[in-house]
């Protein structure tokens, strides 16, 4: 038919490659069906042109000889344009993709992956455990072994789609495939379905499954287990199980990825004499030295007893806050040494509480700012 050059007929150079090809002949597809210029026999024309180009350049030996002879080439394999397959083999996968449909027989699908949300101890995350899961899925039924046909019988290639799992329809020059309605894909139908499963080929159960969970994993981290989903249709392989981790609150700590964080109350009389405190770690019991007028929100940082990620790394700290605790129901004497300590160390505020006098003085301060 053209005796023009084809990649200029495209719109391409020579080294284009398969993809763009299809997107540049998609391009002048839309542009000049029949369909979107009735009664224009140019762009009809233009068109066939098209069609004829990527006929030739999509298939590697026709471009080959194409390359080499150019039209003289290609004008016995070409059988004017669309080769032996015809219109619909030429588009089949042009339209297939603007139609959401491909060619050739339906792909079998793996099953769909899964999720499961695993709790865990702040324990159990930092130092790892086995722990096991009981996970609904779906397995292929062991009566038809995945079949969906009653034992004895098989699956009968499907008469609409001859197997294929796809119908070609017509619509004027297009050529486009579809999900044959009859057996939906598959290919094949069930005249005589198996009693376990109706035909389904898959039944629904619980299993059980052993979860390694290393050491340091966190919130949201997954762990994948290959083939532990829902099994296929039709024989199908299995998709994977996607473990997810959700670390419970615990009582004491407060994680901040490899650090750990918790709140160390003390008396007033420690906090103003100093001393020596038990506090906890996740690796046992640790002394805390506590200096002479520690306040509140002070911050002291035990190196390397914290956390050591799942992805490597140093340890992590762990970091105790001082909460300088408020003696509360207090007794007559007590009241009275308190009074008597008060009265003591108000005369001399600066010295004994100099955050109380910072405070006080800053109070001042505002508002004298505010008369001037």
């Amino acid at each position: 038919m053209s005796q023009r050059d084809y990649y200029e007929v495209l719109d391409v150079n020579r080294s284009v490659s398969n993809a763009d090809l299809k997107k540049a002949f998609r391009r002048l597809a839309m542009k000049y069906h029949p369909d979107r210029n009735p009664d224009n026999s140019e762009t009809e024309k233009q068109f066939k042109e098209a069609r004829e180009a990527y006929d030739i350049l999509s298939n590697p030996n026709k471009r080959a000889a194409y390359d080499q002879f150019g039209h003289a080439g290609v004008n016995q394999s070409a059988g004017g344009g669309f080769g032996s397959g015809g219109i619909g083999d030429a588009f089949s996968d042009i339209f297939g993709d603007i139609f959401g449909t491909g060619g050739g027989r339906s792909r079998v699908r793996k099953g769909a992956d899964l999720q499961y949300n695993l709790e865990l101890s702040l324990e159990d995350a930092v130092a790892g455990n086995t722990v096991k899961i009981r996970v609904p899925t779906m397995k292929h039924c062991t009566s038809c072994s995945g079949t969906g046909a009653k034992e004895g019988s098989s699956p009968e290639t499907c008469g609409t789609c001859g197997g294929h799992g796809q119908v070609r329809m017509q619509q004027g020059f297009f050529s486009v495939q579809q999900t044959c309605p009859k057996c939906r894909g598959a290919g094949t139908t069930i005249s005589d379905p198996c009693q376990t499963c109706h035909g389904a080929g898959r039944v629904k159960e619980h299993k059980t499954l052993s979860v390694d969970v290393p050491a340091g994993v966190d919130n949201g981290d997954r762990i994948r287990l290959s083939g532990e989903g829902e099994v296929g249709e039709a024989g199908a392989p299995a998709g994977d199980l996607y473990v997810q981790m959700h670390v419970k609150p615990h009582a004491i700590f407060e994680r901040d990825n490899v650090d750990l964080y918790c709140e160390v109350p003390i008396s007033i009389v420690t906090a103003a004499l100093g001393g020596e405190l038990e506090v906890p770690s996740l690796n046992g019991r640790m002394n805390l030295k506590i200096p002479p007028g520690t306040q509140t929100h002070k911050s002291f940082r035990m190196r390397g007893k914290g956390i050591k990620s799942v992805r490597g790394g140093p340890v992590g700290d762990l970091i105790c806050r001082i909460v300088v605790e408020t003696p509360v129901k207090l007794n007559a004497e007590q009241r009275d040494l308190l009074e008597q300590f008060g009265r003591l160390t108000g005369k001399s505020a600066r010295k004994h509480g100099p955050n109380e006098k910072s405070w006080v003085d800053g109070v001042k301060q505002f508002f004298e700012d505010m008369k001037s």
